[in-house]
């Protein structure tokens, strides 16, 4: 009588675990500490490290996603944890550094502006995450929220430094952050900057201009050189936009001749 066939032996597949990639992610948690530092310091009357704090965030926002795209550490857990990370840095801690600054005196009113920039940030951001694979890449559509927070930053930073407080130019934050808000849910395009190939070589005088920048310039006056700088990008979409539409104006009216 023949032995009786073996039994299958059935091997179940190994779970793979699951994890994140830890470079970028340091990058996005030192921006989100940076927004939280920025909360912590406005709530405390330090507005001039909040408005730094700030711009430091940015700085790290920037990195993680170069750090991650250099070193192909892309993941989907990086990309919302950056939103989050974003919505605290751009969205809640410059809407509460208005408000602590300049808007709080007006009562409902102020509140109410820093709600508004908020509530844009959060829709802003939600929107380049559902556009993300649909619009094009050379620009922006809206302010970017980090752009926007750089605005009142800047504008914190260099009214601090000039020795104007808040209050007395309330009705001005108004308006800007006002502004900032509904540029960032506006169709109007910036250039995003994202075309730029960093491994690829660049003219000696490009080398020059970026040094006397970053090393001559905006250490000469840093409140007044950033603030100019943030301003002229956030007005930079309307230029583009009004040279598009009369773009298209001109070349409907040379079709239709």
């Amino acid at each position: 009588m023949p032995d009786p066939l073996p039994e299958r032996i059935v091997l179940k597949p190994r779970l793979r675990r699951r994890g994140i990639y830890l470079l970028p992610n340091l990058f996005t948690t030192a921006a989100l500490f940076a927004g939280f530092y920025a909360v912590v310091q406005a709530m405390n009357g330090n507005f001039e490290y909040s408005a730094i704090a700030i711009f430091i965030a940015m700085v790290l926002d920037g990195l993680d996603g170069r750090v991650a795209r250099l070193t192909g550490t892309q993941s989907e857990f990086g990309a919302e944890y950056d939103s989050m990370s974003d919505m605290v840095s751009f969205g809640i801690a410059p809407a509460l550094i208005v408000y602590e600054w300049a808007l709080k005196e007006m009562n409902q009113w102020g509140w109410i502006i820093a709600f508004i920039y908020c509530a844009c940030a959060a829709l802003r951001l939600a929107r380049f995450n559902t556009n993300i694979k649909v619009i094009d890449k050379r620009f922006f559509q809206g302010l970017p929220s980090p752009a926007a927070a750089a605005l009142i930053a800047g504008l914190v930073w260099v009214t601090l430094n000039f020795q104007i407080q808040g209050t007395d130019i309330k009705w001005l934050v108004c308006i800007i952050t006002l502004f900032a808000a509904l540029t960032m849910v506006s169709n109007i395009p910036y250039y995003s900057g994202k075309e730029i190939n960093l491994r690829r070589r660049v003219p000696f005088f490009t080398i020059i201009l970026l040094v006397l920048f970053f090393f001559v310039l905006i250490p000469s006056h840093p409140p007044v050189v950033l603030f100019c700088l943030f301003a002229a990008y956030a007005l930079s979409g309307i230029f583009i936009k009004l040279w598009r539409f009369g773009r298209n104006k001109r070349n409907s009216e040379v079709s239709g001749s």
